[in-house]
């Protein structure tokens, strides 16, 4: 999962596209860049670490002109070496950057075709670089010295015949203008606003709708699938559907985790969507445990306290604040690697006796995932004094790894996995588990757009929207993308990057 945004402006737009990252830094804490246009020059700063990290006073000065494209990376494939940070450039052809949320499923055999049919190099082992010269021979093939809007969108229709997978796109063209697309399932979130200036109209892309109401941008809607909407250099706006065929299917692990609750996507609000799943959540309490003996209910921060605050209210139990987050420590689902995100809890993390000592407490996770942080969790709980714990998921069972960008490669690692839900519960110690049912998680996602019929369910379904994916593609994926398989990868990542620092 990433987060991208790309603005035209009449002003300089470093310091905008800056603080977009810093809202939308909840997408990816590995890596984070921009690239800007100053007439038809590109002025790219992109490097391993946060936003405020990466982006000096000096280096912010460097980026100059007025409109520009941004990234923040959380990867999925590849590795977290920094040649993977993002925007990714290309020279041929009129010079295209480019920010990618999602991950292409067909990566390999895209590869093969760039590098024999299109005599294109690949030089790391992101599938996003691989979109940039895809994109890139499409518009090349078209032949044209002088370029227009319509070779854009055609070449977007070439970008959908041959990409398969999700993908939420910006590409800035040097000199010349802005696009942004979606797949044709709409799997990742990408919205476009305006803003009103002195000059003229602005306008700005982004994953969420956070970053334009922060900005200032009033959103217009999202970009929907299989469309694409291109903004010339001068502010002049053109949208089109390139796709032949869509299926809106957004991924429905946005609206549990990943998003900010005070977002709107694809016309849901995310927080509305997480006030019912809690509703959703205790009406499976009370039909299925009537005589619980729940004294109060515990949100572990952030994600799930809109789900917990409503389930506790629908079950008329208290609902308290019962840990406290150190804000410095970023988010554990998204840390690369197991040891990392273990070591993390307990920093991130701190319980308050009094809520727990001699009570029943029901603890509310947004979901379930590897189980060694809610593992860790109860297990606080009960050094804080709890008499019994019980857990409460706002999602279904993680049971299938995700390949559409969240970073669930490896079932093994999910603690779902070929396990009943009572034996989840005994593996992360805890007296009562509690699942949300998918088809009330559905509806209760749903409910905010009854225009969508089904979202990417995957993680929990096993059924994979794209129609591509088979036990060898996910074998393949698992050997590649597991946590010791990634670890092996940065480590020789570090030992070549200091070999050449030295």
């Amino acid at each position: 999962m990433c987060g991208i945004a790309a603005i035209v402006s009449h002003q300089a737009v470093n310091q905008d596209l800056f603080d977009a990252l810093t809202v939308l830094q909840h997408r990816g804490q590995d890596a984070a860049g921009i690239v800007t246009c100053e007439g038809s020059r590109l002025h790219l700063r992109k490097e391993n670490g946060l936003a405020r990290d990466v982006f000096t006073n000096a280096q912010m000065l460097k980026l100059r002109g007025n409109m520009g494209i941004a990234h923040v990376r959380y990867p999925t494939a590849g590795c977290t070496s920094s040649a993977e940070a993002q925007p990714f450039y290309v020279n041929s052809p009129f010079g295209l950057t480019l920010a990618h949320n999602g991950n292409l499923t067909n990566t390999e055999e895209l590869k093969k075709a760039l590098f024999v049919e299109d005599q294109r190099h690949i030089n790391t082992d992101s599938d996003s670089e691989v979109l940039l010269n895809v994109f890139a021979h499409e518009l090349q093939s078209l032949g044209k010295l002088q370029l227009s809007v319509d070779d854009v969108f055609q070449a977007v229709a070439g970008v959908h015949r041959r990409c398969r997978g999700a993908y939420a796109v910006v590409i800035m063209i040097a000199g010349f203008g802005i696009l942004g697309f979606r797949d044709p399932h709409g799997i990742r979130p990408i919205v476009f606003g305006t803003r009103n200036s002195k000059e003229g109209s602005e306008i700005m892309m982004a994953s969420e709708s956070v970053a334009l109401d922060v900005l200032g941008f009033n959103l217009v809607r999202d970009i929907q699938p299989g469309e694409a909407v291109f903004v010339e250099q001068s502010g002049q706006l053109h949208t089109r559907q390139c796709a032949e065929h869509i299926d809106h299917s957004p991924c429905i692990f946005e609206y549990v985790y990943f998003a900010r609750p005070d977002s709107i996507i694809d016309r849901i609000s995310v927080y509305k969507a997480r006030l019912r799943m809690g509703e959703k959540l205790a009406d499976k309490i009370l039909r299925e445990w009537p005589d619980h003996d729940i004294d109060v209910v515990i949100p572990i921060p952030d994600t799930s306290r809109t789900s917990a605050l409503q389930l506790a209210n629908k079950l008329g139990v208290k609902y308290r604040e019962g840990f406290i987050k150190n804000r410095y420590i970023g988010r554990t689902f998204i840390m690369p690697g197991q040891q990392m995100r273990e070591k993390s809890v307990r920093q991130k993390l701190n319980a308050i006796s009094l809520e727990f000592e001699g009570k029943n407490v029901l603890l509310v996770d947004d979901s379930i995932v590897r189980g060694t942080t809610s593992a860790q969790i109860i297990q606080m709980a009960r050094d804080a004094g709890a008499k019994k714990v019980y857990f409460a998921s706002a999602a279904p069972p993680v049971r299938y790894p995700n390949v559409y960008g969240i970073d669930m490669p490896a079932a093994h690692e999910l603690i779902a996995h070929d396990r009943t839900e009572q034996e989840v519960c005994e593996e992360i110690g805890a007296d009562h588990i509690i699942y949300q049912d998918l088809g009330d998680l559905i509806a209760a996602v749903c409910k905010g757009n009854p225009d969508i019929k089904h979202f990417d369910t995957s993680c929990f379904s096993n059924q994979y929207v794209t129609g591509d994916i088979d036990d060898a593609y996910l074998a393949r994926t698992e050997a590649l993308r597991n946590d010791s398989a990634q670890t092996e990868r940065n480590s020789e990542n570090f030992i070549i990057e200091m070999q050449n620092c030295a």
